[in-house]
């Protein structure tokens, strides 16, 4: 009888420290600093509503002078290192007549000819300093076009984007295969399309526009000059204006510093999918790959919200024990790459009815993390503490139990 008093409490301890232990907050609550959101559905406050006025004028390329996009469209196009030309030389049994390849310098070099550069400048040109070279090389008189440069093949060339798209930096556009060139099974061939080289595909190949990108007035910047192109007509489905790039071009895409939901789906200058990086450690999954995460899963339309990213990760649905487990998104701010945390309740998530205005969309690289309910914290608390004390805290918890 008197070790009752001490059984009762040593009970009450280990109910206590399990439910201590159980009640802590699932996840964590995550802070981020002042202006590191800048999605509209990152924000769960009730009464938050951001007003953002997009910046649609931003400043012109400092030193450079501003001409029409009809004028630049309309310039030859110059030829790239890469670039396959067929040379007719007037008269030439074989020697110099043949195809060449211009260098990675930008040079076309003709057995026993000083090198033509022929950076910046177009076929037309080209012929033009040939033909100079020939008759001052007394190879030839100086007739009315003694030699004929044709194009062949038009190959990759680099280009420098930056500003409001995923992965600034210097690409490369109007790549091909070695098996697809012209003139390799073809035969004699002229004239050439390299449709991979113009605006649209140097902006898809920096990762594609973001959601704050003024695609109503991209900056292609060429020497000194520079002009503006409307590709928004290539979201709206109105219009399908583009504009053939030059070697050495670059590309600026302005931000609106606003974000725009329209941008968040695939077109031909935003991204057809992404990788989102996921971790699904709750119960009854112990592991991914009994989650069924994997490569497939991980990759996603670009357009995909928190709900569908959780639902791929297996974080939606099961027992009822494990009901109101909490998300994590970590993304990052595409203005300052500041890292976002943001914390969810998926079960309030699916039950409130303006669930659209705090699921955020995905956007490349981010991560999500799912975490189990209170309720099997509790109980993993409980098994714990009984593992902890051993055998001696079942005896005791069952000889109170007994009458």
């Amino acid at each position: 009888m008197q070790k009752a008093p001490y059984r009762t409490r040593t009970t009450a301890w280990i109910i206590t420290a399990a439910m201590a232990l159980g009640g802590c907050a699932s996840a964590p609550t995550p802070e981020n600093r002042d202006g590191a959101l800048w999605m509209p559905q990152q924000w769960d406050a009730e009464s938050y509503q951001r007003q953002c006025t997009p910046d649609m004028t931003p400043p012109p390329p400092e030193g450079k002078t501003y001409v029409p996009m009809a004028q630049m469209r309309a310039e030859p196009a110059s030829l790239a290192p890469g670039d396959r030309l067929s040379v007719d030389v007037l008269g030439d049994p074989g020697d110099l007549s043949r195809m060449y390849v211009i260098d990675e310098l930008g040079r076309l070099a003709l057995p026993g000819l000083p090198v033509i550069d022929t950076t910046g400048r177009s076929i037309a040109e080209v012929e033009a300093r040939l033909s100079d070279v020939l008759v001052a090389e007394q190879l030839v008189r100086p007739l009315p076009r003694v030699a004929a440069v044709s194009l062949v093949e038009r190959a990759g060339i680099s280009i420098s984007v930056r500003g409001a798209v995923f992965n600034e930096g210097t690409v490369r556009i109007g790549e091909r295969p070695v098996e697809s060139r012209i003139g390799q099974r073809d035969g004699p061939t002229a004239g050439d399309a390299n449709l991979g080289r113009n605006l649209s595909s140097a902006i898809m190949a920096a990762a594609g526009a973001r959601p704050d990108a003024n695609l109503g007035d991209v900056r292609v910047i060429r020497g000194d000059q520079w002009t503006s192109v409307d590709l928004s007509g290539l979201i709206q489905g109105t219009s399908a204006t583009n504009m053939r790039l030059a070697p050495g071009d670059r590309v600026e895409v302005p931000s609106t510093h606003c974000f725009d939901a329209a941008l968040v789906r695939p077109t031909p200058v935003t991204p057809p999918g992404i990788r989102v990086f996921m971790s699904n450690l709750s119960r009854p999954a112990p592991s991914n790959a009994t989650s069924a995460i994997g490569k497939e899963s991980t990759s996603l339309p670009y357009g995909t919200r928190l709900l569908q990213g959780l639902v791929t990760a297996n974080c939606v649905g099961g027992s009822a024990m494990n009901a109101h487990r909490q998300a994590i998104l970590i993304s990052t701010n595409p203005f300052d790459d500041t890292t976002v945390v943001i914390d969810r309740d998926i079960e309030n998530m699916l039950e409130r009815q303006d669930r659209d205005r705090i699921n955020p969309y995905l956007m490349p690289g981010d991560a999500l993390a799912c975490y189990d309910s209170r309720w099997m914290n509790v109980r993993d608390a409980v098994s714990m503490v009984g593992e902890a004390l051993g055998p001696a805290a079942t005896v005791i918890l069952i000889h109170d139990a007994a009458p």
